[in-house]
């Protein structure tokens, strides 16, 4: 299908049917979803394919037994997994200095790294330390202080940088089901569940939070609820 083919296809289906659909193929449509656009490529999301039965029963009881997850034949949980800011900055440091020495120019290499330094090693950890809301009130106190000078960023508290790294995984999310609509299977985003109880099924850490919970499958005639309806464009667009 064409781009504008698959966003069409693409709705938020609420029945499947009994057919299966191949784990392999959602497993790709997956690994598209690593290439999504993310905040600084910290890439902090984990993705967790249920495809047992038994998992997939539990798990429609903590999605609040809808229809969407009651009849699902696979589910994606997405999960945002800010704790591994240390891991992935240091990776994404290792990944720059190697970029910088096989595309940049001997005599920029120095400064080129210096600054990924700066800012994989010092930045990023200070922009995604949580600590009861102090590093938070520091860093919005600090930038606050800085924005009388120039222009920055003031969304750096630490309720903003959760609310970062759950746009950049829902970005994923979103990846991933336009994948779906191009191998012609369906899913439906579901905020509605026990976030709990989905933490307990899948034995996560305390500092890991689900994102949204994914169903999968084939609709059926039931599945789509209706045509589709959104606002005038006229209402959403601004030419600026």
């Amino acid at each position: 299908m064409t781009l504008p083919e698959i966003i069409n296809y693409r709705r938020s289906v609420r029945s499947y049917s009994k057919e299966a659909i191949d784990t392999n193929k959602v497993k790709d449509c997956l690994d598209l979803a690593t290439l999504a656009p993310n905040s600084s490529n910290m890439q902090l999301w984990e993705f967790y394919h249920v495809t047992s039965p038994e998992m997939l029963k539990q798990l429609a009881v903590a999605c609040l037994n809808q229809e969407s997850s009651k009849t699902a034949k696979q589910m994606v949980v997405f999960v945002t997994r800010q704790d591994l800011y240390s891991k992935r900055a240091r990776t994404l440091l290792e990944l720059e200095i190697k970029n910088v020495k096989k595309n940049s120019p001997v005599e920029r290499q120095a400064h080129r790294i210096k600054r990924y330094e700066l800012y994989y090693g010092r930045v990023v950890p200070f922009l995604y330390t949580r600590f009861f809301g102090i590093f938070g009130f520091l860093r919005t106190l600090l930038v606050n202080v800085v924005g009388i000078f120039k222009p920055i960023t003031y969304q750096v508290s630490e309720n903003d940088i959760r609310v970062v790294v759950h746009k950049t995984c829902a970005l994923a999310a979103q990846t991933f089901m336009l994948a779906m609509a191009n191998e012609k299977y369906d899913t439906c985003p579901m905020e509605g569940f026990d976030s709990r109880k989905v933490k307990r099924l899948l034995k996560l850490p305390y500092s890991a939070e689900i994102n949204m919970v994914v169903s999968c499958g084939i609709r059926t005639e039931k599945g789509i609820w209706g045509d589709r309806m959104r606002v005038p464009f006229s209402e959403v667009y601004r030419k600026v």
